[in-house]
């Protein structure tokens, strides 16, 4: 009795270790919802959390609404207070997986991987699939993606009285160095 109990323990401990996750809390996140002819509405998160499963290709990430940057601080408040609702709202997560995903096929050359999941801003869950340059770099896995993500998807009202400066498609970039 105590073998098959030592050995079940042996068993989950090199599972566990063989599922070893890589992270960051280091990602960085910019947003950029500008019309043209209008001033800049951009802005960037540099402490964004990042995880990935690389046995599985199971990836989740959290950005804390409150730690995007903007280059006018009364932009940050109104984004803060009007749109984002970040007190009652305070981040925005994605978890998913990416598809077809194999850790020994990644080089230092990107290459395009689909990830399909689940984003949560603003209180409301939408799936989503976007395409995504993974590579390999000495200890981490980098991945970079370009995607654009809709205002009214996600239950973000912009004030009519602003409503031609602020786009509802917004463009939307991580880059993320996994460790």
């Amino acid at each position: 009795m105590k073998t098959k109990i030592l050995s079940l323990f042996i068993l989950v401990g090199l599972n566990g270790f063989a599922q070893k996750k890589m992270l960051t809390k280091t990602g960085r996140l910019t947003f950029e919802a500008s019309v043209p002819a209008f001033e800049e509405i951009k802005a960037k998160n540099e402490s964004v959390t990042c995880i990935m499963n690389p046995a599985t290709g199971e990836i989740a990430s959290l950005a804390l609404i409150k730690s995007f940057r903007f280059k006018v601080a009364l932009m940050e408040e109104h984004f803060n207070e009007n749109y984002m609702e970040s007190d009652s709202y305070p981040k925005a997560t994605f978890k998913g997986k990416i598809d077809n995903f194999d850790l020994s096929k990644l080089t230092a050359i990107a290459k395009e991987y689909s990830i399909r999941g689940k984003m949560e801003i603003h209180g409301k869950i939408k799936d989503i699939t976007i395409t995504a340059k993974i590579k390999k770099s000495d200890n981490s896995i980098d991945i970079i993606s370009d995607f654009f993500i809709s205002t009214d998807d996600f239950g973000i009202e912009i004030p009519s009285v602003v409503s031609n400066k602020v786009s509802k498609k917004v463009a939307v970039k991580l880059d993320v160095s996994l460790r």
